[in-house]
């Protein structure tokens, strides 16, 4: 009988969206990268989660790019939440955010989390002058900190801020690229491999996409064992239709699937 919840299940089901759209963002001219369009000024995306083959959640994600300055720097903002059964047995109702610099490079994060009777509050500052990130973990029901420092490079990602770069990376089935990546804790240069064309059903009709496997589990960011596939489509929006995470047995698949093509609009307050 499966126990609920599975170990850390509520931590992945909320950061497996965060996870998925960072990796394939670190620019690589020798596969072909796109052309260097400036991404909107105001973008938002809408997820559902599904668990099992059951409704497990939503995820509503928003890009703002920075008014001045360089246009692949901005905010990203990311709210996970659980719904039907799945809140009833076990509550996840988590906000991101985080700021990226010029070449869509980590700043800071900061992840407020409650999951279950759980209510922690995670910052992450990205130093690239003295090149070291700074983790700092409060728990608020038990009073507790937990703090980290991790040597980087001058230009990181975050578990949460590389959407956008995403779609400006153009990597053509079976090439790869190895991508800088920490969550504040660890750095690892993690294998993206861009592996098949492939039709994909939406909810707004068929679409052409580009499967990519991310590797971050199997002890390289993460110890469980996992495959982490994202699919893009093969076109000029390059846009994250579908991420899913495959686990073991006890926590299974997590899919999380576009519901809507992204609303692109100015900025909230802008002209």
């Amino acid at each position: 009988m499966l126990k609920w919840p599975p170990k850390h299940f509520a931590h992945l089901l909320a950061l497996l969206l965060a996870i998925a759209i960072v990796l394939p963002a670190f620019p690589q001219p020798a596969f072909n990268a796109a052309p260097p369009l400036a991404p909107p000024p105001h973008e938002t995306f809408d997820y559902s989660i599904e668990w099992r083959l059951i409704n497990a959640g939503k995820a509503h994600l928003e890009w703002n790019a920075s008014p001045t300055g360089s246009p692949e720097a901005g905010d990203v903002r990311l709210h996970v939440e659980s719904a039907g059964i799945v809140s009833r047995l076990y509550l996840v109702n988590d906000d991101y955010s985080a700021s990226v610099g010029s070449g869509f490079c980590a700043q800071n994060s900061l992840i407020e989390a409650q999951e279950g009777g759980r209510h922690k509050e995670t910052r992450i500052t990205y130093d690239s002058a003295a090149h070291k990130a700074s983790y700092l973990e409060k728990d608020f029901n038990k009073n507790t900190n937990v703090t980290q420092e991790v040597a980087i490079p001058g230009c990181v990602h975050d578990l949460i801020g590389g959407l956008i770069a995403l779609r400006y990376l153009k990597l053509d089935p079976g090439k790869t690229a190895q991508i800088p990546v920490s969550d504040g804790k660890k750095f690892v240069m993690a294998k993206v491999e861009s592996q098949r064309r492939e039709p994909l059903k939406t909810s707004f009709g068929t679409v052409n996409t580009v499967l990519y496997e991310i590797y971050l589990f199997d002890n390289i960011l993460f110890r469980r064992s996992g495959h982490l596939h994202v699919w893009i489509t093969d076109d000029e929006r390059r846009l994250p239709v579908q991420l899913q995470v495959r686990l073991q047995f006890t926590i299974g698949t997590i899919t999380f699937r576009m519901e809507k093509p992204p609303t692109t609009e100015a900025a909230p307050g802008g002209k």
